[in-house]
Order: C-alpha cells, then structure tokens, then sequence
C-alpha cells in the first residue's frame, strides 16, 4: 500500500513538474529563463500575458478555435450516437463489416489524406473557410467515436428496449429517452476525446485556413511569436497557458461525468 502512495505521488509530482516550468516561465524574461530555469521569478513580468495577446491577436483565435471545435464536436456526435445505436443492435455479418470498416479508419495517416482534402476544398469552393474545416474535422473523429459508442451500448441490456417497444415506443424515442440518459458517461467521454482532438489539431487549420489572423485558429497563432531573430520565451509561454484554459475548463466542468464513464466501465466489464 505504502509502495502505491509512493509511486502515485511520484507521478502526480512528475505531471506537475513540465506546468510548474511553463508557469515560471511566463513570469520570466529571456536573460533569467536561461539562468535560472528551474527558480521563481525575481521580477514577476504578468504583463508577458498582455503582450501574448496582442502579439499573437489570440482573442479572435480562441474565437475561431471554439467556433470550429464545438461545431465539428456536435456533428461527430449527432452523426456517430444513431451510427453506435444501429450497430450495438444489429448482429449480422453486416455490422460486423461496417465496424470494421469504421476501424480502417484508423489506418489512414493525416498526411495520406492532406492533398487529397485540399483538393476537395478547392472543388467545393470553400478553401480558406472554417465551414470546411467544421465539416472535414468529424470524418476524423468518427471511427472512434463510433467504436468507443458501440461497445458502450451494447454493455445496455436490450430487455429495456424490447420493454419500451412493446408499450409503444418508437426507434427515436427508444434512442432519445433510453439511451442517451444511459450513455451519457460514454457520451461525454467521447466529447472530451474529440475536444482534445479537434482544438490541438494544426495540420489542416493551417493549410486550409492559412495564417489569416481572421480565420487561424489557436494552434496556427501560436507560432507567429517565433520570431526569425528572437524568441521571447517568456511570452509564448503565456501564450501557451493562455490557450490551456478552455481545455482545463472543459475537464473540469466534465471531470465527474468521465470518472463515472470510467468506474462504470470497469464494472461492467
């Protein structure tokens, strides 16, 4: 027992070393970030947060970026929950096929598919729009998304389906009032998932929207503060923090719902 405190609070103190670090060194200038990496600031430069924003123009960033993840986040579900349904209740050789083919999904690296969705953008006349973007981002959440749902549902016993149907019920009713309230955990683990997903993605927003400050998102606003001939290591870090709140924000405001997705499913399984 003594041996697992040990070594949990080794690797809390482990996680929380490489965020004490970006912390100082916000606060910090260049000449103390190499003398002194690892120590307080002696002069506490808050305003390295200021020049962040302004230097990287991150509030229409965060704009673009929350606009772009909550749009392709609610696609993915709406269109991966009915897909998950019909698979957890079909058993034929069909579903099988197309669970797997939802699997080879995986197999198809990000830079496989870059030109060829280039293209595809240009064809449909929406390069350099976030629409696209809102409309490519689920094609690459949707394979886990429907996996991780499908065992999820299928852990639900079809007893309370065929009850429902028996009284009436209909295939929507049954999903909404049935299985969304009992796939909740699974649903929200799923979302944490793909915010984690669609807000660090960088490839695609950067060669779809370019570096428009009008349209990059937060990922593509960072990188505008290296310079050629000088980094300001203090500032990109505040930069950096600045642009971890949104996520820590949504795990915390979802961090009850993903440990009962959690312990839930190591009951059930």
């Amino acid at each position: 027992m003594l041996a697992g405190h040990v070594l949990a609070w080794s690797y809390a103190l482990l996680l929380l070393l490489p965020l004490y670090y970006l912390l100082t060194t916000s606060l910090k200038d260049n000449a103390e970030v190499f003398a002194h990496p690892f120590s307080l600031p002696g002069q506490w430069l808050f305003d390295n947060f200021a020049d962040a924003w302004d230097l990287a123009s991150l509030g229409p960033a965060l704009g673009n970026s929350v606009l772009i993840t909550a749009g392709a986040e609610a696609i993915t579900l709406a269109l991966a929950f009915p897909a998950a349904y019909g698979l957890a209740r079909s058993g034929g050789r069909t579903a099988a096929v197309v669970e797997r083919i939802f699997g080879i999904g995986f197999l198809i690296p990000a830079f496989a598919a870059l030109v060829p969705t280039v293209l595809l953008a240009i064809e449909l006349e929406m390069f350099q729009m976030q629409a696209f973007l809102i409309l490519f981002l689920p094609a690459t959440a949707l394979p886990l998304s429907v996996i991780l749902l499908t065992q999820f549902m299928r852990t639900i016993p079809a007893e309370l389906e065929e009850s429902a149907m028996m009284d009436g019920a209909g295939r929507w009713t049954v999903l909404w009032r049935i299985y969304v309230p009992m796939s909740a955990p699974g649903v929200i683990t799923v979302a944490i998932l793909n915010f984690l997903g669609f807000w660090n993605e960088y490839l695609f927003s950067l060669v779809i929207l370019g570096p428009d400050p009008e349209l990059r998102t937060v990922q593509v606003a960072l990188p505008s503060l290296v310079s050629a001939t000088m980094v300001q290591y203090g500032i990109l870090a505040a930069a950096c923090l600045i642009t971890l709140v949104p996520v820590y924000s949504v795990y915390v405001a979802l961090q009850r719902r993903m440990e009962s997705a959690l312990v839930d499913g190591a009951v059930k399984s």
